[in-house]
């Protein structure tokens, strides 16, 4: 019990402090992230420039702000768009069984058969960098998980009493499914999009790490990496900050859904 509440208290910090982070953060700085001051090339920490700045002259901090903004509603937007659409395709197709689930869950151990990051990369790749693609790509690689997720749990809880109950009454298969059934699955879920969220900031700092991502100059941390990593020597805090904040992001998301996962299963 003291395990699971400190998971969940730290993670829960580490999270809480993110979206504040990434909803005020940007107006606490002054300075413009995507502002070139040449004069300012690889400055260390200072009053000006908290971070320093890297080989432009653009403020370090001001970036990893922004950066931080940019993760979080990239990660929430696929998370959320996975999540809609693996449920409906996963419970419908349990509660439809039969030929069309097997037809439909066939479809879906397809789509898992290709490593889902290198799905990502190859979806991308096609569509080119750009948020929308990015967010597109993503989505491709995380919906199947969600699917497999809310079909099992919709397999079991189709033949509870309450579900025959509302079947008598005469609620349909779209009533059955939205007011009935995702509901009872809305623990497991919160618990896989919580995790997932630290997974997309990780996919997405990787995806623009490689130029596949958010283009250049956004403030993305994995734009940051990119760009400092020809500097680590001379400048490694450039590498090291946008590091640093996507190591604590995933960490306090991890833990958050650790501890709601022990939660739920000593609940249940």
């Amino acid at each position: 019990m003291i395990a699971r509440n400190a998971a969940v208290i730290v993670g829960g910090a580490i999270v809480a402090t993110l979206v504040i982070i990434a909803a005020i953060g940007p107006f606490m700085v002054s300075v413009d992230p995507l502002a070139i001051d040449l004069s300012q090339v690889f400055a260390r920490p200072s009053l000006a420039h908290w971070l320093g700045c890297d080989a432009l002259g653009r403020d370090v901090l001001a970036r990893i702000l922004w950066g931080a903004r940019l993760s979080l509603m990239v990660a929430i937007a696929v998370v959320a768009f996975s999540l809609i659409v693996g449920s409906l395709i996963g419970g419908s197709a349990a509660l439809a069984g039969g030929r069309i689930d097997n037809l439909v869950m066939r479809g879906v151990d397809i789509v898992m058969a290709f490593p889902g990051f290198l799905l990502a990369i190859a979806l991308a790749a096609i569509l080119g960098p750009g948020l929308a693609d990015l967010m597109f790509a993503l989505t491709a690689m995380g919906w199947t998980g969600y699917a497999r997720l809310v079909r099992g749990e919709v397999l079991a809880l189709r033949e509870r009493e309450y579900v025959a109950a509302a079947r008598a009454l005469g609620a349909d298969g779209r009533r059955l499914l939205l007011r009935h059934l995702l509901p009872g699955v809305a623990g497991p879920l919160a618990v896989r999009a919580t995790f997932g969220i630290g997974g997309i900031i990780v996919a997405e700092a990787a995806l623009s790490f490689l130029g596949l991502g958010v283009p250049a100059p956004a403030p993305s941390w994995g734009n940051m990496l990119q760009a400092g990593q020809p500097f680590m020597l001379v400048a490694p805090s450039l590498t090291m900050a946008p590091g640093i904040a996507i190591g604590l992001a995933v960490l306090g998301f991890n833990l958050l859904g650790d501890g709601l996962a022990q939660a739920i299963s000593g609940r249940q």
